[in-house]
């Protein structure tokens, strides 16, 4: 169950610059499917594409931060226009600072959406600290916002939707796409 919406979270995602996303469990339903070769299969929901797009339409970054490594998350992250992608990031902290390094943004401007017991370090060191519905009970505990889907099924994108909100652009975006001119 979603948590409540504080004043709180929405000061937080306002001040949201760069948003990364971890993969398994938040883009994906956490599933993951080998095929005949040994390759890992993994479904994306359209909605967190979309999701993504409009953050970007806001100006926000978007990045990727993940413990895996995966040819498909490379090429998905290509299609959404997603430059900044960390793979195989055993400490997600260390991962999670090399982002902040890169983009020059500080942690109280980055935002994190995490589903599991090693997001927990990058939660509680970025500004705003995001899960899904069946994210571990310590991960919901410390996060500021909880995504009423779970993980890999629109979650991305009400968290778009929340930020974009709380950056007062939602109206801005839904003109442009009603009109034909997003820019994604």
């Amino acid at each position: 169950m979603p948590a409540p919406v504080t004043n709180t979270a929405v000061a937080r995602a306002a001040r949201v610059r760069l948003m990364i996303l971890d993969v398994d469990g938040v883009l994906t339903d956490g599933q993951l499917c080998y095929g005949g070769h040994g390759e890992v299969l993994k479904s994306f929901n359209v909605r967190d594409g979309h999701g993504i797009k409009l953050l970007r339409e806001a100006g926000v970054e978007v990045a990727i931060l993940t413990a895996r490594k995966s040819e498909i998350v490379a090429v998905r992250a290509r299609e959404l226009g997603v430059e900044r992608v960390l793979q195989g990031a055993s400490d997600k902290l260390a991962g999670f600072e090399q982002l902040l390094a890169a983009t020059m943004v500080s942690a109280d401007r980055c935002g994190y959406i995490g589903d599991d017991w090693p997001d927990l370090p990058v939660l509680a060191r970025a500004g705003f600290a995001a899960t899904v519905a069946d994210a571990a009970d310590e991960v919901k505990a410390i996060a500021h916002w909880i995504a009423p889907q779970p993980g890999g099924r629109g979650a991305v994108r009400a968290l778009a939707e929340f930020i974009v909100r709380a950056q007062g652009k939602f109206d801005e975006l839904l003109a442009q796409h009603r009109a034909g001119v997003a820019r994604a």
